[in-house]
């Protein structure tokens, strides 16, 4: 019976073994790898962090960035005007060109606010639209010039607009510039010209829209002109209708669209 005893087999997590009992091969039993882990996490945790404040950091500084760099550029560019013509004299002051073209474009104003310059820059344009090719480039960019000019003559943009496009409960920026009668057999209607720039501001849809059915908000041309060059970062969290002007209800079966003029046919 004693030797029944002596001989009864011992099991190897009981006895140690030579490895404690360990079986490496075993994932089950292996040690824990706890400060591994922690270490990746925070590793990871510390590898978020800075990148959220690096990204931080770049949103910052783009624009400033690029406002420095257009700046500088823009100053250099002006300053190159006049700098030659002070570097003849023998003056080297850097911003000196810079100032004489303000004032240059100053007086320039000044003059062609006379009749005297009103009629030297009819002449010139009428020499400009004598040019075959020269002629597009100049009309394209005085039209642009026109829009934001405050003296809002005939041919710049008179309001802003808001009108529902494409589809009943979407709005689109777009800018009142001429309004029209149509004759029709119920009787005349006013229409007004909204241009829908689609590209910024130099490329767009014409559509004839009812004035009844343009909403025109409290906004200045200028700032219709920063929404949509913007992408809409520069939209006013409230936008209300000019005062005293109140949209007209139209009949639910009479739902405003406007019509583009690239698809009417005669």
């Amino acid at each position: 019976m004693a030797e029944e005893k002596d001989s009864t087999s011992i099991p190897l997590s009981a006895g140690g073994g030579v490895d404690g009992g360990m079986d490496p091969e075993d994932p089950a039993k292996s040690p824990p790898s706890a400060p591994n882990s922690t270490r990746r996490a925070c590793f990871a945790v510390l590898q978020s962090w800075a990148s959220k404040k690096f990204m931080t950091g770049c949103v910052v500084l783009f624009p400033v960035a690029v406002t420095f760099f257009v700046t500088w550029w823009f100053i250099r560019f002006v300053d190159g005007f006049f700098s030659p013509l002070y570097a003849q004299l023998g003056i080297n002051v850097f911003g000196l060109g810079f100032l004489t073209s303000l004032l240059f474009i100053f007086f320039v104003g000044i003059f062609v606010s006379s009749w005297l310059g009103a009629t030297v820059i009819w002449l010139g344009e009428w020499f400009i639209k004598k040019m075959p090719f020269v002629r597009h480039i100049y009309s394209a960019s005085k039209q642009i010039s026109t829009a934001i000019s405050p003296e809002q003559n005939t041919t710049a943009f008179k309001e802003v607009a808001i009108i529902r496009h494409p589809r009943a409960g979407e709005y689109a920026f777009g800018f009142i510039t001429s309004s029209v009668i149509l004759q029709t057999e119920s009787g005349d209607e006013e229409l007004c010209s909204v241009y829908v720039p689609t590209n910024h501001m130099y490329i767009g849809d014409i559509f004839l829209v009812n004035s009844a059915d343009i909403i025109r908000p409290n906004l200045s041309i200028r700032e219709g002109i920063e929404i949509i060059v913007s992408g809409g970062m520069t939209m006013p969290q409230m936008i209300a209708p000019q005062e005293g002007v109140m949209m007209v209800p139209r009949p639910p079966h009479h739902q405003p669209q406007g019509v583009r003029l690239k698809k009417m046919t005669s």
